[in-house]
């Protein structure tokens, strides 16, 4: 399997410094999160997430992200209803989100053809959300659970 190494830079969610972090994806990874800030309070967040993405118009983009509990719960997902082809990558906020100061959590992206990417954000809101891998299988059947896109408008 072909493996690419790719350099991102992060803010945290938390109070420390932003910092480059090298993260190992498959060349599958069609949709991967770059950066993730969170701006809020405890059970009442909003996050601005990043994603950077492999996307070709309706036929082929991100269709949401969503924050899951490390158990594969899901606690809040961001609709896309659009492509992004010009604006890569792109940044997109959603809350209130229902997570506690120190509640570990992922966020993740979806591609509408190739699913979940395993690049990640990982961490709990106080301390930070950083880069981070994970299963593009796990938690699968979020994929089938409500909010899902109705279509896409360009």
């Amino acid at each position: 399997m072909v493996v690419l190494i790719f350099y991102f830079l992060f803010t945290s969610c938390g109070d420390s410094p932003s910092n480059n972090v090298t993260i190992e994806s498959t060349v599958t990874d069609l949709a991967k999160i770059v950066n993730v800030k969170c701006i809020g309070r405890p059970n009442n967040y909003t996050f601005d997430v990043t994603i950077e993405s492999d996307e070709t118009g309706c036929d082929q983009y991100a269709d949401w992200w969503e924050v899951i509990t490390s158990e594969g719960e899901l606690i809040y997902r961001r609709v896309l209803s659009h492509s992004h082809v010009t604006e890569q990558p792109f940044t997109r906020s959603g809350g209130v989100i229902d997570v506690g100061a120190d509640e570990f959590v992922y966020v993740r992206a979806h591609m509408n053809v190739a699913g979940y990417g395993s690049v990640v954000f990982s961490g709990t809101p106080r301390q930070e959300l950083t880069a981070d891998t994970l299963s593009a299988s796990f938690a699968l059947e979020l994929a089938e659970q409500a909010p899902l896109p109705d279509g896409c408008d360009f």
